[in-house]
């Protein structure tokens, strides 16, 4: 199935997520180059990444941000996002044993958002404020993998406690509203029904 619609058959888990899933699936209906950087608001992944017993997660330390984060990125003309979403885990972090958990919802969605981005200096050169028309998958990994930062993008790669993360985060809307819902919605997924993709 297409990600539109797995995205139209996806069941929003609260206000955001049917707000910010209206917004996704009219870009996806009207833009074209919705899955490119140029587009003003294009498509990007994420991976929430848990150890098998959900207890923690794995984040970076992302330069642009300034703060431990989630894991993700870009679609750039990609249009399979669980993918480029365990492909930005291995380039991430190092890790690439990691499974989807297919049991989330159509397509393996764990969850959607829009995402604002400031205007910021990335690699010497000015980009403009835009959107990321985010969708989240859930990721489980080892622990015991071996971990390694990606100089250009983070400063560094650890597991924390679902707690200790939220508190590692120096965004206060994204801890609130984004991490905070990806914790609440680990008790409604069993992970041992997880398949690799």
């Amino acid at each position: 199935m297409a990600l539109i619609d797995d995205i139209r058959a996806y069941r929003p888990f609260n206000e955001q997520e049917e707000a910010d899933r209206a917004v996704i699936l009219r870009q996806l209906e009207r833009d074209p180059h919705v899955f490119e950087r140029t587009s003003l608001a294009h498509m990007t992944c994420s991976a929430w990444t848990v150890d098998p017993a959900k207890a923690r997660t794995l984040m970076v330390y992302h330069n642009l941000y300034d703060s431990w984060s989630w894991i993700g990125g870009h679609a750039d003309g990609e249009r399979d996002l669980a993918r480029v979403a365990l492909r930005e885990l291995e380039e991430e972090t190092g890790v690439a044993d990691a499974r989807l958990v297919d049991s989330c919802g159509p397509g393996g969605i764990f969850s959607l958002e829009v995402l604002t981005v400031d205007g910021h200096e990335k690699r010497g050169r000015y980009v403009g404020s835009h959107l990321h028309l985010n969708v989240t998958y859930l990721a489980v990994a080892s622990p015991d993998a071996p971990l390694r930062a990606k100089p250009d993008e983070n400063g560094g790669v650890r597991w924390f406690s679902l707690d200790d993360a939220l508190a590692a985060s120096n965004e206060p809307w994204i801890r609130e509203r984004v991490y905070r819902k990806l914790i609440d919605k680990l008790a409604c997924i069993d992970t041992q029904r997880s398949r690799v993709r």
